[in-house]
């Protein structure tokens, strides 16, 4: 009997009894309501994925570490992740002095595991085999942004880009993707953190000749808010058209409607607010049948959530077998995969899943539009 026992113990190391997706992401702190809505939304399908009997009949279970926000916790929660739950995939992880951290410290590369889906836009990315976003690049998000406004006829655009390590390859990036429109970059302002350097930025800006006829604002949510509520403030009259990285739930309780009135922002997954495709009615009845967390309100960031558990959970049904190798592989041969409305295929040449990019503007009442 204890001959059995042992062979039964050595035949069952490394088999795990679920597959565990970790995610590392800002609980707390400044980026704490965008980390917890997502981690929430990728709840939300898992919990349906469970409900119908799991893949390949184990359940997932999502387990999150809090990073503060912080790079360096990042990759020390990383590290403590992938020692005590052994995922077979990561998810989710947000900011992009966050992403380089992980990047650079080879802690994908030694452990063989790959991660699905990130917010913010860092242009590292496409130099990494195991990183698989289920978003549109910035390129797209500019692209539509610029083909937008060209059919206005507006093409003097003023770039402002926060603070970041590659700041001139964001630049140039921005500068790719707004020529086939015809538009113009006429001004470039770098925005450094603190109320007294958007102020300073805002200044810059009015000094240009000619005047930019909009303004694309690549930017985390604290430093949106500064800049516009300084550019208001300072009588702006241009257009602002800001990328994902912004929030605008959390712009909207940090700036004041008259504010945000007919500020515009780029989203990379549909509205959670209206039903438009299966997609957006998966997810409302996903919201619908889940417990109320009072403090995670349904948003943008949330639905970010539950598209990216969509295909973190396609993934581990292709992969056949628990293990880190072989979701890797069935990501890299991701072939076209619709999620309701929302396509996401990943080729060799492109680590960018998705190309959806949807325009939602506030109005004067404050209210979110397409």
């Amino acid at each position: 009997r204890a001959a059995v026992a042992l062979a039964c113990a050595l035949a069952c190391v490394g088999v795990q009894a679920q597959w565990v997706v970790g995610q590392v992401a800002p609980l707390s702190g400044k980026g704490g309501p965008q980390g917890r809505a997502y981690a929430q939304g990728m709840r939300l399908h898992f919990d349906q994925v469970n409900k119908a009997g799991g893949i390949q009949g184990q359940p997932v279970q999502l387990v999150v570490m809090d990073d503060g926000g912080h790079a360096e916790d990042t990759v020390l929660r990383t590290r403590e992740l992938l020692a005590k739950s052994n995922p077979v995939v990561l998810a989710g992880f947000m900011g992009n002095g966050n992403l380089a951290g992980v990047l650079g410290s080879g802690l994908l590369d030694k452990e063989r595991i790959s991660l699905v889906g990130y917010q913010r836009n860092n242009t590292q990315v496409a130099r990494a085999a195991t990183i698989f976003s289920t978003r549109a690049g910035l390129q797209d998000e500019m692209a539509k942004i610029a083909s937008h406004l060209a059919i206005v006829g507006i093409t003097r655009l003023a770039l402002v880009v926060e603070e970041r390590a590659d700041l001139e390859a964001v630049t140039q990036l921005v500068q790719q993707a707004v020529t086939p429109a015809n538009a113009k970059l006429v001004a470039q302002v770098t925005l450094k953190s603190g109320r007294s350097t958007a102020t300073q930025a805002v200044e810059q800006l009015q000094k240009t000749k000619p005047a930019p006829q909009a303004i694309l604002l690549v930017a985390s949510s604290p430093a949106t808010a500064a800049f516009v509520e300084a550019y208001r403030m300072d009588s702006g009259t241009a257009q602002i058209y800001a990328n994902s990285d912004s929030d605008i739930e959390q712009l909207t309780t940090r700036l004041p409607p008259e504010f945000m009135s007919g500020l515009s922002i780029a989203q990379v997954v549909p509205s959670p607010y209206r039903v438009s495709m299966r997609l957006n009615k998966e997810f409302r009845d996903a919201v619908a049948a889940a417990p109320k967390a009072a403090d995670i309100p349904v948003s943008y960031a949330m639905m970010e959530g539950y598209v990216n558990a969509k295909v973190v959970a396609e993934a581990l049904r292709r992969a056949q077998s628990v293990s880190r190798e072989k979701v890797t592989a069935a990501l890299r041969n991701f072939s076209a995969h619709d999620l309701g409305g929302y396509w996401v295929t990943f080729k060799p040449e492109s680590q960018f899943g998705s190309r959806f990019v949807d325009l939602s503007i506030v109005s004067a009442s404050g209210r979110i539009s397409q």
